[in-house]
């Protein structure tokens, strides 16, 4: 059986991201590259799927506007969605892969698609995080 734990640590290490954290037993790897948009993603392997989130902001004030926007938004966003968390109070980044054929290259697609995200929208970003 693979260790999809030690798979995806080096595939993050190949692609020179910074691991903060790593719990291999409960499958949990944390990154940083703040000049790429990343700052405690989290990545979750859970096989059969790798699980990548990213806080985006809090929602202060729950606004028609922000969600239709975060809404739209999701169908430009190549890899991944904006989603809530249980509490309906976090914006989150998420994507999810299937582990078993994870290679190098989809896996940087999917950081990649964050990345941009991030760049492209971040001014949008803050002004909902003003709400």
């Amino acid at each position: 059986m693979q260790n999809y734990f030690q798979v995806t640590r080096n595939f993050l290490l190949e692609l020179n991201l910074d691991i903060t954290f790593e719990n291999e037993e409960e499958g949990i790897l944390v990154i940083q590259k703040e000049n790429a948009g990343f700052k405690n993603l989290i990545l979750g392997v859970a096989p059969p799927i790798l699980i990548i989130e990213q806080f985006i902001f809090r929602v202060n004030n729950q606004s028609e506007k922000i969600f239709r926007s975060l809404l739209q938004k999701n169908r430009d966003i190549i890899h991944g969605a904006f989603v809530l968390d249980e509490s309906g109070q976090k914006v989150i980044f998420r994507d999810t892969l299937q582990i078993e054929n994870l290679d190098l290259n989809e896996l940087e697609g999917s950081l990649n698609s964050l990345s941009l995200l991030m760049s492209e929208y971040s001014e949008k970003i803050i002004e909902f995080s003003k709400y």
